[in-house]
């Protein structure tokens, strides 16, 4: 078992932050899935940062209703502001952090506007807060300035940087619940999403 990983899942709860809507997929959402993981300007920073056959993200959409949802392994969410879908978002065990990573990826018309870190903190905030981690995890890409600005300014601090076959780098970060230099459990919850319904 993962350090930090839940013994007992529920499904994937909705969240609410001051503009964005986090919920579990519907499969009408197919169609906006595939478009977001077919942009170039988006793949480039998920992954082994390569374009996938339009088959294989239909595929990965697919699974996470066979495999993620009906197993119940791990929050997988789409994200929507003014019920439009503009971004996708998890939080699940990896064993390459040894705990609970975030993967996030928003529309290239979402971006600028400061939906990375309420979406970023809406995430942490259900890992501290709901699943009662002590750290949460991320991977990035070293190339990817503009997430790796946003984490540090939510708190998450370099751990390690893993060497890629293809030559690149990735960093891995995280942030601590209660650690001094950024609060505690309680300011996430604020900065973060309010569960609906729980």
């Amino acid at each position: 078992m993962v350090p930090g990983r839940v013994a007992s899942r529920r499904m994937t709860p909705t969240l609410r932050t001051a503009r964005l809507l986090l919920e579990p997929y519907r499969p009408e959402d197919e169609d906006a899935f595939v478009a977001l993981f077919q942009d170039r300007r988006v793949c480039r920073w998920l992954g082994d940062g390569r374009l996938a056959q339009e088959a294989e993200d239909r595929a990965l959409f697919g699974r996470i209703f066979t495999k993620v949802y009906a197993r119940r392994l791990f929050d997988v969410w789409a994200v929507r502001e003014d019920g439009r879908y503009v971004g996708h978002a998890e939080l699940k065990p990896t064993e390459v952090v040894g705990g609970h990573e975030i993967v996030y990826a928003l529309a290239p018309e979402a971006w600028g506007r400061g939906l990375g870190t309420e979406l970023t903190g809406a995430i942490v905030g259900h890992g501290f807060g709901t699943l009662g981690l002590s750290e949460v995890h991320a991977t990035v890409m070293a190339a990817n300035e503009a997430s790796l600005t946003l984490l540090t300014r939510l708190g998450f601090t370099h751990r390690r940087d893993i060497e890629e076959e293809d030559g690149t780098t990735t960093r891995c970060l995280a942030v601590v619940r209660d650690d001094g230099r950024f609060g505690d459990r309680e300011r996430w919850a604020a900065d973060g999403a309010r569960q609906v319904g729980g």
